[in-house]
Formats: C-alpha cells, structure tokens, sequence
C-alpha cells in the first residue's frame, strides 16, 4: 500500500514539473565497467560500453535493466553446438521411446523372446540343411562328370560335358554363397534376440511392461 501511495506521489510531481524538468527526471543513465574495471556512466550509451555488458538505471539509482555482453564467436559456435548436442540427444531418446514401445509390443514375456528364437534358427538351420544337400549332390555329379572327362585324356572334351562341368561348378558357388550367408544370419539372429532379451528385462525390470 505504501509503494502505490510513494507511486501515485511520484506522478503528482512529475506532472506538476515543466515538461523539461519532468523529461530528464525519466532520463536513463547507462552505465558499464571499462576495461579495467572502472565504471563508465553516460546519459547515452558510452563508446567504451560497446560491445560490453552494461546497466539502464534511473536517475533514482534503481537499475532497470541488465544487457549481456554480445556473444563472441567462439561463444556462438559454442552455444550452437550445445543446442546441437540437445537436439541430437532428444531425437535418440524419442527414437528409444519409440523402439522400446515397440519391443513392449512385440513380446508378451521373456520365454516368448527365447521361443521366437528358437523357431528363427531352426528356420535357418532347415535352409542350412537343404542347401548341403544340394551341395552334396553337386559334389557328386561334379565327381561323375571327371570321370567322363578323364576318358577324353589328351584329347578335347565334348562341349557338353565342358558346359555340364561350369554348370555345377556355378551351382557349386552358389550354394556355398547361400550356407556362409546363413550362417551369418544365424549369428545376426542371436545378436539381435539377446539384445531384445536385455532391454525387454531392462524395461520389466523399471515396471514399463504390459500390466
């Protein structure tokens, strides 16, 4: 109550003095450190508080308002690369969110994961076992046809059995290409089942699992 009344007194006075009087009594003072550290005042900003922090204070003493020091360069890119570091870190914590919402959704328990892993491998270990086979069976018809070739001693071998002969050796590539794929699929499938398993008991563990 009492600083409304000292405010009310205040505008009394200021109306009752000559417009002059009344503009520099609204008069702001600005005022900054030089650089040794020596106050700079002025009734306009003074060049030496360029590119310094200063104060706007009234003629009263109160300070108004505090203006920082413009940013240096280094400043600037180390502010930026702050923002930067933030920015990355909300968009992988939101990509996490997203991703353990999803595993959440996915498995219903931690014997599902290991269930699902086991039909994985045994699907690949059936692909596995098929494409031997047909290895097996290559190798053999690659040992037949040697022998047909080795009646041809010395001589040029009929174009059949030269065409017969990079036919199975091409399948023969093909399928050892397909069995080293999938044994790297297999070690891609646990990989990825024992890092679902971990976050899956990780978020279990922080109660976010299904209730």
């Amino acid at each position: 109550m009492a600083s409304v009344r000292r405010a009310e007194l205040l505008c009394m006075v200021l109306l009752a003095l000559p417009p002059v009087v009344a503009a520099q009594s609204e008069r702001t003072i600005y005022c900054c450190e030089d650089a040794n550290g020596r106050p700079v005042c002025g009734d306009v900003l003074p060049t030496v508080c360029y590119g310094r922090a200063y104060r706007e204070i009234s003629p009263q003493g109160t300070v108004r308002r505090h203006i920082a020091a413009p940013l240096t360069s280094r400043e600037i890119a180390q502010r930026d690369a702050e923002m930067q570091r933030r920015k990355d870190e909300e968009a992988r914590l939101l990509k996490q969110r997203r991703l353990d919402q999803a595993l959440l959704e996915t498995y219903t328990s931690l014997e599902d994961i290991d269930n699902r892993q086991d039909r994985a491998i045994a699907d690949i270990r059936g692909e596995i076992e098929t494409a031997r086979a047909r290895e097996t069976e290559l190798l053999g018809e690659r040992r037949r046809l040697a022998e047909e070739a080795a009646a041809y001693r010395g001589k040029d071998l009929p174009r059949n059995i030269v065409v017969a002969q990079q036919s199975v050796d091409g399948e023969l590539a093909a399928q050892k290409s397909i069995i080293d794929a999938k044994i790297r699929e297999t070690e891609a499938v646990h990989a990825r089942f024992a890092a679902d398993r971990r976050r899956y008991a990780e978020l279990i563990a922080a109660g976010e699992g299904h209730r």
